[in-house]
């Protein structure tokens, strides 16, 4: 059975920053497309970082040169390092991990919430 288990959120002063970790169990990560994902209050949950199986990354334009997505296959465990945080962060955020790399059928974390105040 997969789980995935994130933690590291918390409240920050904008500028500031955290490092979200996600645990996987039930899966070998380096197989799997893996990624964040967010949602603020009212708004749809939005693709932050992906990272494939064969190590190749994106993000999302918003996030772009603030925020790091990194993977221990050892450890399996996803990362996403957030600089320079903007009140325009603050949501649920979730991991995600797909086989192949399709969100429909991912597997999902119960998130951890990231608050930036101003």
């Amino acid at each position: 059975q997969v789980q995935l288990v994130e933690s590291g959120g918390g409240s920050v002063e904008a500028g500031g920053s955290l490092r979200l970790s996600c645990a996987t169990s039930g899966l070998t990560s380096s197989n799997y497309c893996m990624g964040w994902f967010r949602q603020a209050p009212g708004k749809q949950r939005e693709r932050v970082a992906i990272i494939d199986s064969d190590g190749s990354i994106s993000y999302a334009a918003s996030v772009k040169g603030r925020f790091t997505i990194s993977r221990d296959n050892v450890k399996n465990t996803l990362y996403l390092q957030m600089n320079n945080l903007k009140p325009d962060d603050t949501g649920m955020y979730y991991c995600a991990a797909a086989n192949p790399c399709s969100w429909d059928s991912a597997d999902w974390g119960q998130g951890t919430q990231v608050t930036v105040f101003s």
